[in-house]
């Protein structure tokens, strides 16, 4: 069946800018709904399934493709879903007075926290203030005068009883370096010398020494008692000292008690906030570092007293008292939405930090740090799939954290056991969250592969598409949008001619005429371009000229290679034929892809044929170029030649294919055709002309299927052509299946309406067969025999020749060649 060349209409599907009810860009009404206009209605209903299904385990994971605009859509869906929600409660860490390294937490409602934090600090100072007027008021001085006055009375009273006594004996009461003494008195009432104590007579010398000891006891008793009675001073001193703490706190810690009576454990805290600052007295009045130990058991360097309010709660025996508020969510409108663009392990579940004190590093409860679990509590966080996946302990924190529901701070360290130094161990914080994870899809299916635990937790999977079909529905929410991003990148205004040449590109990124590309980056840049060229042209408007300068840019920007590449063909190094036949040589087309950049390649692939046991040996596959794909295909035509041609006597041949001048890998079966062609042509000897280039891949049945790329392949060979001059003939046959996918430059596309050339759609290969070659590829009679004068009969008749040749060798018969060879 003859193949009708494309017209030019049908290699471009151009916009019809008489459905563009607009003159510019300034006269479209906005979208308000961006994530329902942009052709994801399946990851739209699953992202506002997930965010609104409470319970464990419905996480989402976003899948898609970078530039689809997953991160604004999530993040608009879930505000959506998240503002009509309260603010959730802001978290705080204070002091456990009981076991410093487990610091205690507390929550209250949005925006207490700063106001309790503020109170308490207010309070602490004002508590010092009061304390340090009252211990220096009258009423206490004269208190304390009057217990120390008492002591002095009573060892006063005691020693006067024992000196008069010993007046009364005649002694009298010495204080010695030694301790007390007593000694006799002469006549005149003067201390006795020794020697006249000498010569006392004996019996009175005996009754002095007698009531010398007695007394001696006495005072001895007296000195013990001492320490009792200022032990006793210290306690009605400590007393007095806690009912004045006592009497200025109370009213104090009242008043703040009262404010946060019924948020739970704050009464608690200011009862053993009240007790420690009265056991710790002298600390907390002179804030004196020597009074008090530093965080976990540091000894401070400084002993003086603090000199300012700014270093009063920061000298170690206030920061005792403070407040460590994580969480602050006073100025939240509903739930939290927390993007963190750094996932680390400590970022995510929080840390402690540490400070440097005396060459030692030390912490407390006020180094707290909170991560972004604890900021997105109560709410939504968002975090990149590959990130969090390769930083080291955050998957497995994040694990941990949503499977317990409690955010536990712990370093790395501490998580994998490799230390065992007494760290602080805050207690753990009570976690809901909703956890978007976003990343491409081949990491969503490997993680939900090779980790149980994954598809427990995210139960939800978002799957963004890259494309919408192109209708005058989709059309005209797209060109609503192109007037969003005009409006927020504040560009110049589109007018039609531009908007219209950018729907075309947009099905042109997307390699298909009836699809319109939906990764809002790549239009984005796009338009900030033409936008760029529209000002350096000096248009008030952006027009069609200045979008396509911003698209011819952007190729020059990245075509060094195919320049180049081109310029070696046209030089005759690489060698590709555009005129004339040859017989197993055909020119096939692949496509090269440098980063987003893609250009076609001409390449000359051909085939050798020579008796064998009916092997097709890819020589690509034997050198290690060729992958699996391309070995699949070069497999599936030792299917289609067996089929055709093997019914009633074994292939007996053996051939080669081979992609000429390629030194690098060969994937992809786009080229199974173009290698079935090459190798019919060196079976049948029949010469395919060579200014046809092919591609397509084929089945068993010899059915031509679509492939990849091939606007670009058609391109890469026409720029040879054009090189070389164009002669009206040239072409390439494509498979019909990808005729809706063609969009070909508009230099091709004016080429193919000049009929300077041609594109074939072809559905067999019979039907490229017969354009390569001009002849009939023959349709088989009831006995499986071909007109002698076709493709196929040649073919057929040129593989018995091989069987019956192979067939006399299995019998030992002599070939003409040999029996010459002998009787010469």
């Amino acid at each position: 069946m003859p193949v009708n060349r494309l017209e030019a209409d049908q290699v471009f599907q151009a916009c019809n800018l008489e459905q563009l009810q607009f003159e510019t860009t300034a006269d479209l009404e906005p979208i308000k709904e961006l994530s329902d206009a942009l052709g994801q209605p399946r990851a739209v209903e699953s992202l506002r399934f997930g965010t609104g299904m409470e319970h464990q385990g419905y996480n989402i994971f976003v899948l898609g493709q970078s530039g689809t605009g997953r991160h604004t859509m999530a993040a608009q869906v879930l505000e959506r879903q998240l503002k009509k929600l309260s603010p959730p409660d802001d978290w705080c860490y204070v002091n456990n007075f009981d076991d410093q390294s487990r610091p205690k937490k507390l929550h209250l409602p949005a925006g207490k926290g700063i106001r309790f934090t503020k109170d308490l600090e207010k309070m602490i100072k004002d508590a010092r203030s009061v304390l340090k007027a009252s211990f220096e008021g009258e009423e206490y001085q004269h208190r304390a005068q009057a217990i120390g006055e008492e002591v002095k009375e009573r060892q006063h009273k005691a020693f006067k009883e024992i000196s008069d006594r010993a007046t009364e004996k005649g002694l009298t009461l010495l204080r010695t370096p030694g301790g007390l003494a007593f000694a006799p008195l002469d006549k005149d009432g003067d201390v006795m010398s020794p020697d006249e104590f000498q010569q006392l007579p004996e019996e009175k010398r005996q009754n002095y020494e007698k009531d010398m000891e007695g007394l001696q006891a006495e005072s001895q008793k007296i000195l013990e008692k001492i320490p009792q009675w200022q032990k006793e001073i210290r306690e009605k001193m400590e007393a007095l000292n806690k009912e004045i703490t006592e009497k200025s706190l109370t009213q104090l810690i009242d008043g703040v008690k009262a404010e946060y009576a019924e948020i739970a454990g704050i009464p608690a805290h200011l009862d053993a906030m009240k007790k420690d600052i009265m056991d710790n007295l002298p600390a907390f009045l002179t804030g004196d570092h020597q009074q008090q130990q530093g965080p976990m058991g540091a000894k401070p360097q400084q002993s003086s007293m603090p000199t300012g309010e700014e270093t009063d709660m920061d000298s170690p025996a206030m920061r005792r008292y403070k407040v460590n508020l994580v969480v602050d969510n006073s100025k939240l409108e509903g739930a939290p939405i927390v993007f963190e663009d750094n996932p680390t392990y400590a970022n995510l579940v929080g840390k402690v930090e540490h400070m440097s004190m005396m060459g030692a590093l030390v912490t407390d409860f006020n180094l707290i740090k909170a991560g972004a679990l604890h900021r997105a509590n109560g709410g939504a966080l968002i975090i990149d799939a590959r990130k969090v996946l390769t930083h080291p302990g955050a998957w497995d924190g994040l694990k941990r954290a949503l499977q317990s529901n409690f955010i536990k701070i712990e370093s790395l360290a501490e998580m994998y056991s490799l230390l065992s130094t007494v760290m602080l161990e805050p207690e753990p914080i009570p976690l809901k969250v909703k956890v978007i994870i976003i990343g491409e899809p081949m990491l969503y299916y490997l993680v939900q592969q090779f980790d149980p635990e994954f598809s427990q937790l995210f139960k939800v999977a978002a799957d963004f598409d890259v494309q919408m079909e192109r209708n005058g529905e989709n059309q005209e929410l797209y060109v609503r949008l192109l007037g969003n991003i005009v409006a927020k990148q504040k560009l110049l205004h589109f007018d039609k001619s531009a908007v219209g040449r950018l729907i075309e590109q947009s099905s042109r990124m997307m390699g298909d005429s009836e699809r319109l590309n939906i990764r809002i980056r790549d239009i984005n840049d796009l338009m900030l371009e033409a936008d760029y060229w529209a000002r350096q042209n000096k248009h008030e408007t952006v027009r069609a000229d200045d979008v396509q300068k911003a698209i011819d840019s952007k190729v020059f920007r990245s075509d060094r290679l195919r320049r180049r590449i081109q310029e070696e063909i046209h030089r005759g190094t690489l060698r590709i034929d555009i005129e004339g036949s040859r017989v197993g040589q055909v020119n096939g087309l692949a496509v090269m892809m440098l980063g987003d950049f893609a250009f076609g390649k001409p390449s000359r692939i051909s085939a050798q044929v020579y008796m064998g046991k009916g092997e097709v040996i890819d020589i690509e596959r034997e050198a290690k170029l060729g992958g699996p794909i391309h070995s699949k295909g070069v497999l599936i035509l030792s299917g289609f030649l067996g089929a055709r041609y093997g019914t009633e006597m074994p292939l007996s041949l053996s051939a080669s294919l081979v992609f000429e001048q390629s030194y690098g890998g060969v994937e992809g079966d786009s080229a199974s055709s173009t290698e079935l062609y090459a190798l019919l042509s060196a079976i049948a000897e029949v010469p395919i002309k060579q200014q046809f280039a092919v591609t397509g891949s084929v089945d068993q049945y010899g059915r031509v299927q679509a492939i990849g790329g091939v606007n670009e392949k058609i391109e890469g060979f026409f720029d040879v052509c054009r090189h070389k001059g164009l002669t009206g003939s040239q072409g390439v046959l494509i498979p019909a299946t990808n005729v809706k996918h063609l969009m070909l430059r508009q230099d091709v596309v004016e080429a193919i309406a000049r009929q300077e050339f041609h594109v074939y759609p072809i559905e067999t290969i019979d039907q490229g067969i017969e354009l390569l070659t001009g002849l009939p590829a023959g349709e088989p009679d009831e006995q499986h025999r071909y007109p002698e004068d076709s493709v196929n009969g040649k073919a057929l008749r040129r593989l018995r020749i091989f069987a019956d040749n192979m067939s006399k060798f299995g019998k030992g018969e002599e070939s003409p060649g040999e029996r010459g060879d002998r009787d010469s």
